[in-house]
């Protein structure tokens, strides 16, 4: 009977004593891989944002190519940031999100680090990179309506200003990015803005 009541007790430890998972790992609306799940090396160095930003700049990777699962995406979230952080000699991965063509996002440096996506506008924007290249042909649906509710999800908690633009990359770089076709499509996203 002292076994069975003991047993009991400990068995419900876990459940008196469990603490909530941080806020930027849980999301009701869309799926959501941290740093940690898919193998980030530490930053050597964090400068935090002043939020909320003003931005939010999409962009496409190019290379790596579309990812359809946990496993894919995963791995180019690793092969980016050996790219930038090892080869460019940059802190961390670039953006501050990534969205996959399995319509999961994938935690870059989060919602309050500088990131390096996009020189002059790094310090006032959240950067999102739809993995994939998108210069003839859409992400996938799934891709497109996972990074509106990732934006909407950046309002809600406060990171992003109620007064936001949206714009691509290209309206502040010399550079095809985020992709002709994706960019022709978020012309069509609220708050969308083309005069920068």
């Amino acid at each position: 009977m002292t076994k069975l009541v003991l047993f009991s007790i400990v068995c419900l430890i876990p459940s008196i004593f469990s603490f909530p998972a941080p806020k930027s790992y849980v999301y009701d609306n869309f799926p959501f891989v941290s740093r940690e799940e898919w193998g980030a090396r530490p930053p050597t160095s964090v400068i935090n944002l002043n939020l909320p930003v003003p931005y939010v700049i999409i962009h496409h990777t190019y290379i790596p190519g579309a990812c359809f699962s946990v496993e894919q995406c995963s791995a180019s979230m690793r092969a980016m940031q050996n790219n930038h952080q090892l080869t460019q000699q940059w802190e961390d991965i670039g953006y501050n999100f990534a969205v996959g063509s399995d319509g999961v996002v994938y935690e870059g440096r989060g919602w309050e680090a500088v990131g390096a996506h996009a020189f002059g506008y790094n310090s006032r924007s959240i950067g999102i990179a739809l993995i994939g290249d998108w210069v003839s042909v859409l992400p996938p649906a799934i891709q497109m309506e996972t990074t509106k509710r990732l934006i909407e999800e950046g309002l809600r908690l406060g990171y992003i200003s109620e007064n936001y633009d949206l714009i691509g990359h290209r309206q502040v770089r010399n550079t095809d990015c985020p992709g002709q076709a994706l960019f022709e499509e978020i012309t069509t996203w609220d708050r969308f803005q083309p005069n920068v």
